[in-house]
Parts: structure tokens; C-alpha cells; sequence
């Protein structure tokens, strides 16, 4: 018997509800309303791998996401260094550094209730 599939959503608790559905929607194009929203998706044929969601644990002392912070999100983007270019030019906190790496780019960009959210672009086929 299998027990768990794969990720069926992901929740955020928020201190300004409306405001950061607002950011979420203007800065990374999830509208959301009451009851929140779903996304579908098959691999992209230019992906390299099949389409997947990460689960991890990580330690409490890990660095790779704030320690004031329980969890992190990461969101699969199409263009990476458009987004963040974007996302810069819209004024959102934005990590300076873009990794690429054997997985793919990875950048980062932070809400305005402090979440750090990881954005990647798989790698292409090839």
C-alpha cells in the first residue's frame, strides 16, 4: 500500500491575509481566493528530468533557509533570470546570488511577512 503520493498543497500562515495573497498574486502570479488555488502540470517537454516535487528535512541548524523559519517553498519557474529580473524591478527582496547547478538555477526571493521562497528552473533537455 502506498501511504503518501506525492505533495497535495502547501499552507502559509499570514499576519496581513489579503495583503500577502495580493503580493503572492502581483509578484508571482498565484491568485488565490478563499479557498486558495491548485496548479496542474505535466514535465514541460524541455525539462530535463520528469516532473517531480522535492520533499526534504532538513536540521534545525541548517543555513540554506532562515533558522526563524520552519519551512520553505519552492516554486518550478519557466525563466529564472527574467523572473528575478522582474521581481527586482518590482522592488521585491530579492537574493543577490543565482546558483546553476546539475539540478538546474536556482534564485531566491523573500515575502513581505519575512518567508524566504526558492525559485528553480529545471535544467533543459538535451
Amino acid at each position: 500500500m502506498t501511504r503518501v503520493a506525492g505533495v497535495g498543497g502547501v499552507f502559509i500562515r499570514a499576519k496581513d491575509q489579503a495583503s500577502l495573497q495580493e503580493w503572492y498574486r502581483k509578484h508571482l502570479g498565484i491568485d488565490s481566493g478563499q479557498w486558495g488555488t491548485s496548479f496542474q502540470w505535466d514535465t514541460p517537454e524541455d525539462c530535463a528530468e520528469p516532473g517531480s516535487t522535492a520533499w526534504n528535512i532538513f536540521k534545525a541548524e541548517s543555513t540554506y533557509f532562515p533558522t526563524s523559519q520552519s519551512v520553505m517553498i519552492n516554486y518550478r519557474v519557466h525563466d529564472l533570470h527574467a523572473l528575478v529580473a522582474a521581481l527586482r524591478a518590482e522592488g521585491c527582496n530579492v537574493d543577490e546570488k543565482v546558483e546553476d547547478t546539475d539540478f538546474g538555477k536556482f534564485g531566491w526571493v523573500t515575502d513581505p511577512e519575512g518567508n524566504r521562497i526558492e525559485l528553480w528552473e529545471p535544467n533543459k533537455r538535451k
